[in-house]
């Protein structure tokens, strides 16, 4: 179990295998699956290190294919497509047992300016007049105690602070149609611009899925839902910490095919908007066991 920041950047500091080859770990050894968030990320750190320093991340577009072992290593593949003179494309294949279980296209930049426009952050409480995380959390546990086998319950480096009355994993009805969450890394992190966006990749994943299912009074804790996130998409609008607090804003436009659709924005407590996200997960309804 992940307990503290340096355990997460540990994850996230790949060996070197060969030229353009690394190798990841579980955070969650003897857990069901690996959590998504931790292979998104773990990838982004994999591109990042055959690029050079004056390029930065601005957008990553990745495919689930299959769940992965949390006790057996990752491999990262990574192909280096393109290195132009603003632009430097990286494609990236997470490999288990011989098999792609997540594969992703990222894209660098030289830093420029440009035009500068974002969409406002919603009014909502701030974070230090909310309960502390551990409040929800228990009652999460409470109500589906088979969520403490899951990975992301294993996310100790990252407080979380629910916007609503609950954290919106409860399920329900009385949730906003915007649920959001203050999220943040317990201990200081490193000054690299990078390293803040492989811990926003991997709290990306948090809860995305789960603003599809709220309309209709549903958790993915729920024994008669199926759910696993199909696809995830991240963009870096500007630099940011994430060892400050950042609110992630999360909405479904759309289900339909036993698949949701979500969106998600990160802001600064200033209102500043910084990443943005996207995702379509499987959603599907099946018999209780």
């Amino acid at each position: 179990m992940i307990n503290d920041v340096s355990t997460l950047l540990r994850i996230l500091d790949l060996e070197p295998l060969e030229i353009n080859l690394f190798r990841g770990r579980s955070a969650n050894p003897g857990g069901g699956r690996v959590f998504g968030g931790q292979v998104v990320a773990q990838a982004l750190a994999a591109a990042l290190r055959t690029v050079p320093e004056d390029r930065v991340a601005h957008s990553l577009h990745g495919y689930f294919l299959l769940p992965g072992d949390p006790d057996a290593p990752i491999l990262y593949d990574v192909e280096r497509i393109r290195d132009g003179r603003s632009f430097t494309t990286r494609r990236v294949v997470a490999i288990q047992n011989g098999r792609a279980i997540f594969f992703t296209s990222v894209s660098f930049q030289v830093e420029e300016a440009g035009f500068e426009h974002q969409i406002p952050m919603p009014d909502v409480a701030m974070p230090e007049d909310l309960p502390s995380d551990e409040v929800w959390r228990e009652r999460l546990l409470a109500r589906y105690p088979h969520a403490s086998a899951r990975a992301w319950m294993a996310m100790r480096p990252l407080e979380v602070k629910p916007t609503g009355r609950d954290s919106p994993y409860i399920g329900g009805t009385d949730h906003p149609p915007h649920p959001s969450l203050w999220v943040r890394a317990r201990g200081a992190l490193p000054d690299a611009l990078g390293s803040h966006q492989a811990v926003l990749a991997y709290a990306s994943d948090l809860s995305l899925l789960q603003a599809a299912l709220l309309p209709h009074g549903k958790s993915v804790f729920d024994p008669d839902m199926q759910c696993a996130s199909l696809d995830h998409a991240l963009w870096f609008h500007r630099r940011f910490r994430v060892d400050e607090w950042l609110l992630y804003v999360q909405e479904s436009p759309a289900a339909a095919g036993a698949r949701g659709f979500c969106r998600g924005a990160f802001f600064t407590r200033e209102g500043v908007l910084v990443a943005s996200a996207a995702q379509e997960g499987l959603m599907r309804q099946v018999e209780k066991p």
